[in-house]
């Protein structure tokens, strides 16, 4: 059944087929494109290319969460990201989101035109972000994650992984719907290798239909991660194939409506040939 997701004065129809989401990192030290799209008018460029490619949505980040990665400042953080939203939103309709943890910089984005947060601390990061969020009326994704970049895989544990993080869910949705958020504005994470060993991770990904319970979108971020270079053995820029096969596991399954990827091309073509499979 198709859902569809408040994002501010949009609604998003996820469900009837699969979302791509396209990443454009406006960073030096992301762990896959780093420094590739880290001033504005390359991430433009990019995040162009990207919509050529076929992305459905469009998730702009200017602080890196990869691994042992330190938090940037706001100054920094708005000089990246700034730029490049306002400039998407004058050229393209596509839904554009930020991916950041702070409130400032989500409400200058949403001012600049995004109508999406992506929080990957799932509004634990900064008190404010709830308030703007619940302003501006945009769509949220809350995401699990255990630790903080800095520290997430240092030694990530869980008694039960699939459990602990559905109830970890439970409680965030709770404090979304507690602070005026409306439940059609959410969408889940579970946050695949942000405080997760590679067991977790493969557990979680077995078991992913599991957050199918909430009733919400679940957004899949496994593009070019490294447990799919363990089981394949390739380096982070030839690992698309790797990334296509678990994501069109988790969809072929129902287990995510959402996948965001930096290979939007090759992704695009695998949902089109899953909607002619499934029907």
């Amino acid at each position: 059944m198709p859902y569809f997701w408040t994002c501010r004065d949009r609604d998003i129809e996820i469900g009837r087929r699969a979302l791509v989401m396209g990443i454009v990192n406006v960073t030096p030290d992301s762990f896959s494109d780093g420094g590739r799209h880290d001033d504005a008018a390359a991430a433009v460029k990019h995040a162009l290319q990207l919509i050529a490619d076929g992305a459905d949505l469009l998730d702009i980040g200017g602080e890196s969460s990869r691994p042992g990665a330190n938090p940037v400042t706001l100054e920094e953080e708005l000089r990246r990201v700034i730029p490049v939203v306002a400039e998407l939103a004058k050229v393209t309709s596509i839904p554009l989101s930020v991916d950041t943890v702070k409130a400032e910089v989500a409400r200058q984005s949403l001012a600049a035109g995004a109508c999406i947060v992506n929080d990957i601390s799932a509004l634990n990061g900064d008190s404010g972000m709830i308030d703007v969020v619940r302003g501006y009326r945009a769509g949220l994704i809350l995401m699990h994650m255990q630790g903080t970049p800095a520290t997430m895989q240092q030694n990530p544990a869980y008694i039960d992984v699939i459990a602990e993080v559905g109830r970890f869910f439970e409680e965030r949705i709770a404090f979304a719907r507690a602070g005026g958020l409306v439940e059609s504005s959410l969408v889940l994470d579970p946050g695949i290798g942000f405080g997760k060993s590679v067991e977790h991770t493969w557990q979680q990904l077995r078991h992913l239909a599991d957050y199918q319970r909430f009733g919400l979108p679940v957004c899949l971020g496994v593009s070019r991660k490294g447990f799919i270079g363990l089981a394949i053995d390739r380096p982070r820029h030839q690992r698309a194939v790797g990334s296509v096969a678990v994501a069109c596991h988790a969809l072929a399954n129902g287990a995510a409506q959402i996948v965001r990827v930096h290979d939007v091309a090759a992704h695009r073509d695998a949902v089109r040939v899953l909607e002619n499979l499934c029907g």
